[in-house]
């Protein structure tokens, strides 16, 4: 489940007036769920076991089978992480010193459904696997980005310049544009 959960992209929710990132994988053996404030982040990995245990002490009135439990969570959290609330889904959380919890209130075959993620903090070798490392790599793959994009302005204008020096002229004055300031364009680039 959890290499499963390295595939899927981190989606911003919002709990009442706090926010969160957050990425689930379902999988018929279970899920796993992965959720942080950007100060802590929390996880929690449930097999079938846990599933049908969870679903008999929260939901006495139901008795389905443990995958339509998942597909019944599947079908709550995934338009959560697309950021589709549902008018029928309430989602209420509640942080302490020993972990997360995240309350879900909905329906299930007409009749009421109830679920609690219980999360406990996350190891640190998750938390760089699954936040940090891809953070830095995305951030190593903006920089250069952003050197091909400056090195190619520099080189549109070098080639501006060189038609201007050979008499060439714009037919629309409204497409001149100024030189590239690669320096300018650093200080705001780390300003902002």
């Amino acid at each position: 489940l959890e290499s499963s959960l390295l595939t899927q992209p981190w989606a911003s929710v919002h709990f009442g007036e706090s926010a969160f990132l957050a990425k689930v994988c379902f999988r018929d053996t279970g899920y796993i769920l992965l959720i942080s404030d950007l100060s802590s982040v929390w996880y929690e990995s449930a097999d079938t076991k846990a599933v049908g245990q969870r679903s008999k002490e929260l939901n006495k009135r139901l008795t389905v089978h443990v995958s339509s439990f998942l597909n019944c969570l599947r079908n709550l959290m995934c338009p959560l992480l697309a950021g589709q609330l549902d008018a029928t889904t309430a989602f209420s959380c509640h942080r302490s010193a020993s972990g997360f919890s995240l309350h879900v209130k909905s329906e299930l075959a007409g009749l009421p459904f109830y679920w609690d993620f219980h999360c406990c903090p996350a190891p640190l070798e998750m938390v760089f696997r699954h936040l940090v490392r891809p953070l830095i790599q995305m951030n190593l793959v903006l920089q250069r980005q952003v050197q091909e994009l400056t090195s190619l302005l520099l080189q549109k204008d070098a080639e501006i310049e060189d038609y201007r020096d050979s008499g060439a002229t714009l037919s629309r004055d409204r497409l001149r544009t100024e030189p590239f300031q690669e320096e300018m364009f650093q200080q705001n680039f780390m300003a902002e």
